[in-house]
């Protein structure tokens, strides 16, 4: 990538660059605003009179932290050619991308606002019926397309290559997968919840655990994952569902993309009221469900694998998926709670000592997925491990 020509847009060079695509007449009057709240891009949403689109334009380093966390700009074209993909494999569930330009890290893609970022949604206690099926067919079908079974082990290793995300997957690896299991400068908690983390890092079992989940996720390559798949990188309304911000896509292992999203409603259920909370574990056992019948479905129509219809072949695979998302899903949780990223959902929570009780309880129920990961089998397991943590 040529930095010597990278420039950060504003509001109007955003405007200038689409009426030069020619995506608007240059004639024509738009409004521009800066919409991201996230920590690693700038985005744009720009509207006319019949239509609009989003400008997304990664930085050059971390927005949390200001340019002393530089950021390589690749990851742009990650995105963009991870989002191509995944439109491939699953176009109902994938915003559209009109343009891309490497050198300014820039992707112009459709304008999804007529949708509500889903965290949000839940929050103020939406509940989107059909969020879970089209969650589980996203990740079923781009996991099994861009694996071994589908593409045959040549043509996934070179595409493998491709997608080779250092910079990001040592973000997920010290702030998932290490830091909050340490007293380390990142982690950011209130003081009531200090005598929690401190048994957490003195729990050398859960630590036993993590290091191995950590191994998984350094060494495995099963297939092109999204990387980031919590409740605000999903557009969704009654109807509708769209995944976005692949930026941290790479090839690493099945289990995941499903276990950051389910760990999100999870936690998303700790902020909820006991009478609330049912749409949500619903949510967690449909998107398993629709995973495991949708990767079965795909594996049965498109299989390089010459022992693929060995008797348990495939039972064992979706056993093993299950397993590893569950450890990453208690990662996930706790590191939401103690490090240096946190969700909404938790923080959100007004009243002190409920914000408190709803953290610890991320932490105890976190750690024992990650420590009992192989005892569980099933998703309705998961829920009522969850709710025995409520008591």
């Amino acid at each position: 990538m040529n930095m010597s020509s990278y420039e950060s847009l504003t509001t109007g060079s955003a405007v200038s660059l689409v009426k030069k695509l020619g995506l608007f007449a240059e004639s024509e009057t738009l409004s521009s605003r800066e919409i991201g709240d996230g920590n690693l891009n700038y985005v744009f949403h720009i509207k006319g009179k019949e239509k609009s689109v989003i400008v997304k334009q990664a930085l050059p380093y971390a927005k949390v932290v200001g340019e002393s966390w530089p950021l390589t700009l690749e990851r742009a074209d990650i995105e963009n050619r991870a989002l191509r993909l995944q439109g491939k494999f699953a176009p109902d569930y994938t915003p559209k991308v009109y343009y891309s330009d490497k050198d300014l890290a820039i992707t112009i893609m459709e304008d999804l606002s007529h949708l509500e970022i889903a965290r949000t949604g839940f929050i103020n206690g939406e509940d989107y019926p059909l969020i879970a099926q089209h969650t589980g067919e996203f990740i079923a079908r781009t996991l099994y397309s861009t694996s071994d079974f589908a593409m045959g082990p040549q043509e996934k290793k070179k595409l493998q290559n491709t997608f080779c995300n250092p910079e990001l997957c040592d973000i997920t690896e010290g702030l998932v997968f290490t830091d909050p299991f340490f007293d380390a400068e990142t982690n950011d908690f209130e003081e009531g919840l200090r005598p929690d983390a401190e048994k957490l890092w003195q729990d050398s079992n859960l630590k036993l655990h993590t290091a191995q989940l950590k191994r998984l996720f350094l060494t495995s390559g099963d297939a092109l994952l999204h990387g980031d798949l919590h409740t605000g990188s999903i557009f969704a309304s009654e109807t509708e569902t769209k995944i976005i911000d692949p930026e941290f896509a790479f090839y690493g292992p099945f289990g995941f993309d499903i276990a950051h999203f389910t760990a999100n409603l999870f936690m998303n259920a700790l902020s909820r009221e006991d009478s609330r909370r049912e749409p949500l574990y619903a949510h967690i056992v449909t998107v398993w469900d629709v995973f495991n019948r949708e990767f079965t479905r795909l594996w049965k129509e498109n299989n390089t694998e010459a022992f693929a219809k060995t008797e348990g072949y495939l039972e064992w695979l979706l056993a093993d998926i299950f397993e590893q998302a569950a450890g990453f899903m208690g990662l996930e949780m706790i590191r939401r709670t103690i490090g240096l990223a946190h969700v909404k959902d938790l923080d959100g929570i007004e009243d002190e000592a409920a914000r408190l009780q709803a953290k610890q309880r991320s932490l105890a129920i976190g750690a024992r997925f990650v420590k009992e990961r192989h005892q569980f089998t099933s998703a309705d397991q998961l829920v009522s491990a969850f709710q025995e943590g409520l008591q």
